[in-house]
């Protein structure tokens, strides 16, 4: 004799289907009928997704599209005049710069940041004719560091101002720079300088060159002199003018890079396709 147990609900089970039994005039294996207005609507709905999905796929790639297309000159110029302020330190002043063959002969030179400044306002980081020179430019924020090379013998500042000048006052200042002042060291210590006014944005970049031992320099020359082949003395045999154009010359570059970046070809238009 069996008996039939009966069946104990379990919470959040769904209940079992209650079995439907056939009309007696449809046979049981007669296929199911489909009415022709939900046809016409499963159909606008397929139609009605894939347009979406097709139109969401264009509006991406057209906003991906108009961000990477690059602003015209004049309006990068004018934004690259806020880089001290919006581009990470490390890629305005990296930790460490590379110059192949950047020293005497076309010996490779590495040099590390030793020290950061705060950035400052100008009349506290620049000297007295410095402020002269760029009172036709203005002047918004000095950024500063302090590099060394491997063998720790020199020592090179490196400072970046920023105005609000458009590019043709930037390039009258071509020719006029007086000698920088030092950060790390002493006016007194340095060796040679060299300056930087890179086309892509309104900055002035210089670097110092001295010796690590704190001894004197003379003048300072700047970088080109001491560089020349019959060049003497003790700053030229070490290099110190090949370290200051070589250092102003790589920061240069890097706010160029940063101020224009190279365009990159926007991404091919997606070809939506209707869900089947």
């Amino acid at each position: 004799m069996t008996t039939t147990t009966p069946r104990t609900a379990l919470p959040g089970e769904p209940e079992p289907p209650h079995p439907t039994h056939p009309h007696p005039h449809t046979p049981a294996h007669a296929p199911a009928r489909r009415h022709p207005a939900r046809v016409v609507a499963t159909a606008l709905c397929v139609l009605l997704g894939g347009g979406l999905v097709g139109g969401a796929a264009l509006t991406t790639w057209a906003d991906h599209r108009a961000a990477s297309r690059p602003l015209p000159p004049d309006a990068a110029y004018r934004k690259a005049a806020s880089l001290w302020r919006a581009a990470p330190v490390d890629s305005l002043l990296p930790p460490v710069l590379t110059g192949p063959s950047a020293g005497p002969g076309g010996a490779n030179r590495t040099w590390t940041r030793i020290a950061l400044a705060p950035d400052a306002e100008c009349p506290a980081a620049l000297a007295a004719d410095w402020q002269n020179l760029l009172a036709t430019t203005g002047c918004t924020r000095v950024l500063r560091a302090t590099y060394t090379d491997a063998t720790r013998s020199s020592l090179i500042t490196v400072g970046m101002v920023f105005t609000p000048a458009d590019a043709r006052t930037m390039t009258s200042l071509k020719g006029r720079i007086p000698a920088p002042p030092a950060y790390g060291f002493t006016d007194a210590q340095r060796a040679a300088w060299a300056v930087s006014v890179p086309a892509e944005a309104p900055v002035v970049v210089y670097s110092v060159s001295a010796f690590a031992d704190g001894r004197p320099g003379d003048g300072p020359p700047p970088a080109e002199e001491l560089m020349k082949k019959e060049a003497t003395g003790p700053a030229a045999r070490a290099g110190l003018g090949h370290e200051a154009r070589a250092v102003a010359d790589r920061i240069g570059h890097g706010v160029s890079f940063l101020a224009a970046p190279p365009a990159t070809p926007p991404p091919a238009a997606p070809t939506p396709e209707l869900t089947r």
